[in-house]
């Protein structure tokens, strides 16, 4: 299966064509930065694909991160991927942000549980945690650190993404110190594997947030509608 994976959600701007059947990497890019997803993404899609020597219609699936991130960094990917789908008459999927950060330890099989944690400021991270096999402990949730701790400290544990030092600062006493993995965004090639995978019904290019956006309308400056 031939993906096209695309990652804007956290402090990169990356994708990546890849042959999942024979396990090759076609052409990948990665640019890190925590803005500007919405001016790089294009360029950099169009550098990935002619790298690739592989036509849009040649593709079998386009897999995008969908959340939890940036609120600006994930539309933007959902939409270059719903754009690319609709234009190319191919499936697109979303991939949890989450899923995709655990996804190669996962596949090296580390009998280890795998926390996957996100900094989500305020004493919050954005959270799942896995165990033996990819099977998923916690569902993702957004939590307060103090309560993620309780949850992912009940053994050895690996703790990938941005939110492992803020977990790791909080670990208790008398329980194994947890690995680290503080990486700033997903392995792009994991979001191709991952979506492969996934269910074209069920994993839809839509975002996962988790959290109400910072900034709302708020009632008392609506004008009455006529």
């Amino acid at each position: 299966m031939r993906v096209l994976a695309i990652d804007t959600a956290l402090e990169a701007c990356a994708a990546a064509v890849v042959d999942t059947d024979s396990g090759a990497t076609l052409a990948q890019e990665s640019l890190p930065m925590a803005r500007g997803h919405a001016e790089a993404l294009m360029p950099l899609m169009a550098r990935v694909m002619a790298a690739a020597k592989v036509d849009f219609s040649a593709l079998d699936r386009i897999a995008t991160t969908v959340g939890p991130g940036s609120f600006t960094g994930l539309r933007v990917g959902i939409a270059a991927a719903r754009g690319i789908a609709l234009a190319s008459g191919k499936p697109a999927v979303g991939v949890s942000t989450l899923a995709a950060l655990a996804a190669p330890h996962l596949d090296r099989g580390d009998a280890r549980i795998i926390v996957a944690a996100i900094d989500g400021r305020h004493d919050q991270v954005y959270l799942q945690i896995f165990g033996p096999g990819g099977r998923s402990l916690a569902t993702p949730r957004l939590a307060a650190v103090a309560d993620a701790v309780r949850s992912a400290a009940t053994g050895p544990a690996l703790i990938v993404g941005s939110g492992a030092e803020v977990l790791a600062a909080r670990w208790p006493q008398g329980v194994p110190r947890p690995t680290l993995d503080a990486c700033k965004a997903p392995d792009i090639i994991s979001v191709a594997r991952v979506g492969s995978a996934a269910d074209t019904t069920r994993a839809l290019p839509k975002p996962l947030y988790l959290r109400r956006p910072d900034a709302r309308p708020q009632d008392a400056a609506r004008l009455p509608r006529r």
